[in-house]
């Protein structure tokens, strides 16, 4: 069946809840220590950053309109600084695959969607944080040719 990725419109919200339940139960299962079983966004939420030209989100759906998966993103630029250049960034904040159609190439089609929309929007890059305790989405992300260009660290105590 057919992929198309488009911008999330308001009936994609109780799908893209779904979806986020799914993101949050890996980084719960990964490091209970700092997730909590909730939602990133309530229905209202949702609903505003859908409508927000600063915050895309995009959803794929296949041929019967049934969603199955999406991509969060958020135009950045760096303000108040001497030291960063002035470059327009488009942040991918998540993309999620539905469980059920994992190995149907949904989140490379996400993401092409998405580099080809920085691009047209005029961005220099396209930058996204992946947790240590996820390593599948990090060998996803490098396959798809991303390379680390900052890492974050820490210490328990």
């Amino acid at each position: 069946m057919p992929l198309t990725v488009r911008r999330a419109i308001q009936c994609d919200v109780p799908s893209i809840i779904e979806l986020l339940k799914q993101v949050n139960k890996v980084h719960y299962d990964g490091r209970p220590d700092l997730f909590r079983l909730a939602t990133k966004y309530t229905e209202e939420e949702l609903s505003g950053i859908i409508e927000n030209d600063r915050s895309p989100v995009f959803v794929c759906v296949d041929g019967d309109g049934v969603v199955l998966g999406h991509g969060f993103c958020v135009f950045q630029r760096p303000e108040n600084t001497n030291l960063l250049q002035d470059i327009l960034t488009l942040y991918i904040d998540d993309i999620c695959v539905d469980q059920a159609s994992r190995g149907r190439h949904v989140g490379s089609a996400i993401y092409e969607h998405i580099i080809e929309f920085a691009r047209q929007s005029g961005c220099y890059n396209v930058t996204l944080n992946v947790w240590s305790c996820n390593p599948g989405a990090m060998r996803f992300y490098e396959k798809l040719g991303l390379i680390p260009y900052k890492v974050g660290m820490e210490k328990i105590l």
